[in-house]
């Protein structure tokens, strides 16, 4: 049976790291779900005007917990995981999947949802230059390095993170992946 990822993501997630991750655990044989606060499509930002749209599988409302999925990607950009912090059952579904041990990876500004979730006390993560004193003032231990992977989270900086983080995640629910054949930025 195929790994299953669940994708949590709203308007403005940058483009490349829903895009770019979600290819690559698609290429690694992995199941990917996309996860918004409403159906149809969520519109991306591509470095710095609205890029594509990706497809909504699936409502909050339809999934309220961890139960189905492996693992939990959020991808980053400024506009996206600061709609979903305000979101009760966006943070709900983050805390589940933490309270599981299920891995949670996070990359740029998606650690405000780790934040938010209160689940980054006392764990080294890294994250978006503009968001470290967040991060460091929930109490993480702030490194900066192209993946940071403690316990069940995983953590990464920017775009230029995406092959190393891509193969974090793809390992840490038990798949493997050369990672050449990764896609990048």
């Amino acid at each position: 049976m195929a790994k299953r990822v669940l994708i949590l993501a709203t308007n403005g997630f940058e483009q490349s790291e829903l895009m770019k991750p979600k290819a690559n655990l698609e290429k690694a044989g992995i199941e990917t779900t996309v996860v918004s606060l409403e159906s149809g499509e969520i519109k991306g930002w591509d470095t710095d005007d609205w890029g594509d749209s990706v497809k909504v599988d699936k409502t909050l409302d339809e999934v309220s917990s961890c139960e189905g999925y492996d693992a939990l990607l959020l991808p980053g950009g400024q506009i996206n995981p600061d709609l979903l912090r305000v979101e009760d059952r966006a943070v709900a579904l983050v805390k589940d999947f933490a309270m599981s041990g299920k891995p949670i990876a996070a990359i740029c500004h998606a650690p405000w949802l780790l934040i938010e979730a209160d689940i980054v006390q006392g764990k080294t993560a890294t994250c978006y230059t503009s968001i470290r004193t967040d991060l460091k003032n929930a109490g993480a231990n702030v490194v900066d390095q192209e993946v940071a992977i403690d316990g069940n989270l995983i953590t990464s900086r920017n775009p230029n993170d995406i092959p190393a983080f891509s193969k974090a995640l793809i390992e840490a629910v038990g798949e493997t992946v050369d990672e050449k054949a990764l896609e990048t930025a």
